[in-house]
């Protein structure tokens, strides 16, 4: 290896294009633009979950009816940008992990056995790409290591993390610290204390260009791989990178403890309720309903697709959560479509999706409970799918001559259906 590899003086595009708002600049197109070298992401899951009290290793602790760290490798997983996940977990959990790949479609993803420390277990990891020859799995120009069990990391912290290791050669999430810290003597009294505004909790991810933190595990010590924790150190004291630090989000928290598993159920079950696609027919009341559910559901992401529009489709992979509003009397093709597009995307693998069906009748003939009773049984069959479904019936046939009431107000509208 040439010595010189940790001084690496690579630049990438300048990372101001990621602020641009350009109408001309799609999202999708600034990442590409600003990450044109591979990316791959080590993941050490060897955690015992002795801090949990629970037999279970966190990382393998369910939340909604799915392992912890499938939420994270899908946090990066989503990202185009982002090519080889590896995953390094302890021999005994190998099967366990490849079954949760296989589950959850992790298509990304390479499991590897890990070490008896943490660092052994991230070296185990980076080896993977050392003599690499399969084209599909490129040697990467930066690699993220990142903890299993924190699996809200946003993309734009990624890309900064990323493009500052690509130009610093390594960088790491800080965060300010929320105690004091103290050093105690022998006997474990009060010896001095740090002033807090001086120091930053470390966190993770950590970004790094790959040849300098394979070559700082290549000559760090037995001490190191034994008792050390901070892979910005390695880099700091065997290659002379200093990293950039980078302020991250109060969404970096690690689950450590048993009651943060169900703060992090919370937060999960709060993103999937906060966007819905509406999809109105074509009748003049019905696509007035749907103006004003639009307008009363204002703190969601919000898109509104005419049913009759052909590309609505293509919309339906952007969230989870849809309402179809029709005219009474409208058969159950539309339901059966949509599910049989969204299982043959496998969009409902991962999470349950939901769909609230609401029928207006606006004739003068009572609301026909028979097609109630079929919705009911269209409900049944589809929740084998992992869709649920809903159904609302509004009469509005005594002020048939009024359109749908303006001032119309759902409150705590629970598209999760708990």
């Amino acid at each position: 290896m040439e010595q010189d590899v940790c001084a690496s003086s690579d630049r990438p595009l300048n990372p101001g294009c990621l602020l641009s708002r350009d109408a001309e600049w799609s999202t999708q197109r600034m990442r590409d633009a600003a990450v044109d070298f591979p990316v791959a992401v080590v993941l050490p899951a060897g955690g015992s979950g002795e801090r949990m009290g629970l037999p279970t290793p966190k990382q393998f602790c369910s939340i909604l009816n799915r392992p912890l760290i499938s939420y994270t490798v899908q946090a990066f997983e989503r990202l185009s940008w982002i090519g080889t996940i590896v995953v390094v977990v302890p021999k005994e959990n190998h099967d366990l992990m490849l079954d949760i790949v296989q589950k959850f479609n992790h298509t990304k993803v390479t499991v590897v056995n890990g070490g008896s420390t943490r660092h052994r277990s991230i070296f185990n990891g980076l080896q993977v790409f050392s003599n690499i020859t399969d084209s599909l799995m490129p040697k990467p120009k930066v690699i993220i290591i990142h903890d299993a069990v924190r699996p809200f990391v946003e993309e734009d912290l990624l890309l900064k993390i990323t493009l500052a290791a690509k130009e610093q050669g390594a960088s790491g999430a800080i965060r300010p610290l929320v105690s004091t810290v103290i050093a105690t003597t022998s006997e474990n009294f009060l010896d001095h204390s740090l002033e807090r505004t001086k120091y930053r909790a470390s966190e993770m991810p950590q970004g790094f260009l790959y040849d300098i933190i394979f070559q700082a595990y290549q000559q760090c010590s037995e001490f190191d791989f034994e008792f050390g924790t901070e892979c910005l150190h390695l880099a700091l004291q065997y290659c002379g990178t200093n990293a950039k630090l980078i302020d991250g989000p109060p969404t970096l928290w690690k689950v450590t403890y048993k009651r943060d598993l169900a703060a992090a159920e919370a937060i999960i079950k709060e993103t999937l309720s906060m966007s819905v696609c509406i999809i109105p027919g074509a009748e003049a009341e019905v696509v007035e309903l749907a103006k004003t559910l639009e307008i009363n559901l204002n703190t969601m992401e919000m898109d509104v697709i005419p049913y009759a529009k052909q590309s609505y489709m293509d919309c339906l992979l952007k969230t989870r959560n849809f309402i179809h509003v029709s005219m009474s009397g409208s058969t159950s093709s539309w339901i059966n479509e949509v599910v049989k597009t969204l299982e043959e995307a496998d969009h409902a693998r991962l999470y349950p999706l939901v769909i609230i069906w609401v029928q207006l009748n606006i004739t003068k003939q009572s609301a026909e409970s028979n097609k109630m009773d079929d919705l009911i049984g269209l409900a049944t069959e589809v929740l084998q799918r992992n869709v649920l479904l809903y159904g609302i019936q509004i009469d509005l046939s005594k002020r048939v001559a009024t359109p749908p009431p303006t001032s119309f107000q759902p409150r705590n509208l629970n598209l999760r259906g708990d």
